[in-house]
């Protein structure tokens, strides 16, 4: 689950950070409403935790902003005020759960878990990218209207990319996020499964084509796109089909183009390379 901690005690905000990372959530931390609002703003979590004495915008206005324009975000309230009167304004406000300070952590983390179950029990089982469509609760995946079969481990990478759709996610986070896997893993298993993934739903997309009009699944029908040197961002191709037909072949040619300018190289044997080189050299 994405969660952000806001919370001012940068001490007890790291702790809850490390530790609820450890549990397999993807955690941001900040320390003041502002920042708070902010973060909301450009990648809502799951789930907040919010201190109410907060610098520079207090609790109670981070809730309200939040409650209008985020109302399916769950929010834990953390704070250290011991009225009953606060608490439960917190949650006429459309707080979730309020937890006096001080805590348990135990206890904070079986309410995560709580409203996490909450969410899923009324969330819309099936995620959606244009003709791509994923169900939970049934355990299937569709590409233009076929069914794809996928292993355990693909179709948790797949729900994993659509969960953040049209944003790019980092090999890092993939590794933890799926495989519960540490960061700095030496390993290519993501890369793989990327892999795994782009041909099933390639071949998916490609017999949704026929004839002169069909286009190569490598090409258009790429549905992970690869954000060098950062991770994968899963691509809605649906749209770039609308484009004109001359257009999509460009695309689709581009895209092949250095693969194959780099396997015709590699092809050629040694002995020429050097050859060449060395006739240049002398030229």
């Amino acid at each position: 689950m994405r969660v952000l901690v806001v919370e001012d005690d940068r001490a007890l905000g790291m702790y809850l950070k490390k530790a609820l990372e450890m549990e397999g959530h993807q955690v941001a931390w900040v320390g003041d409403g502002e920042a708070a609002l902010a973060a909301v703003m450009d990648d809502a979590p799951e789930l907040m935790m919010l201190d109410l004495s907060l610098p520079r915008k207090d609790g109670i206005e981070v809730l309200e902003v939040v409650h209008q324009t985020h109302a399916e975000m769950s929010v834990l309230v953390l704070t250290g005020r011991g009225e009953v009167e606060e608490r439960i304004r917190c949650l006429n406000l459309g707080a979730d759960d309020c937890l006096l300070k001080p805590f348990s952590f135990h206890e904070l983390s079986a309410r995560c878990r709580a409203l996490q179950r909450r969410r899923t029990q009324h969330a819309d089982p099936v995620l959606r990218c244009g003709s791509l469509s994923l169900n939970r609760m049934e355990r299937s995946v569709e590409c233009d209207g076929r069914a794809v079969e996928l292993t355990g481990k693909e179709f948790a990478l797949l729900e994993f990319l659509l969960r953040n759709n049209g944003q790019c996610v980092s090999r890092a986070t993939l590794l933890e996020g799926v495989w519960r896997m540490s960061p700095d893993a030496g390993t290519n298993v993501v890369d793989v499964y990327v892999n795994y993934l782009r041909k099933k739903l390639g071949e998916a997309s490609a017999q949704q084509g026929s004839g002169s009009e069909a286009l190569p699944a490598y090409g258009m029908d790429n549905w992970i796109e690869t954000v060098r040197g950062t991770g994968y961002r899963l691509k809605n191709r649906d749209a770039q089909r609308r484009m004109p037909l001359a257009e999509q072949r460009n695309e689709a040619f581009a895209m092949r183009k250095r693969p194959q300018r780099e396997f015709v190289l590699a092809a050629i044997p040694v002995r020429v390379v050097a050859g060449v080189a060395g006739h240049l050299r002398t030229a």
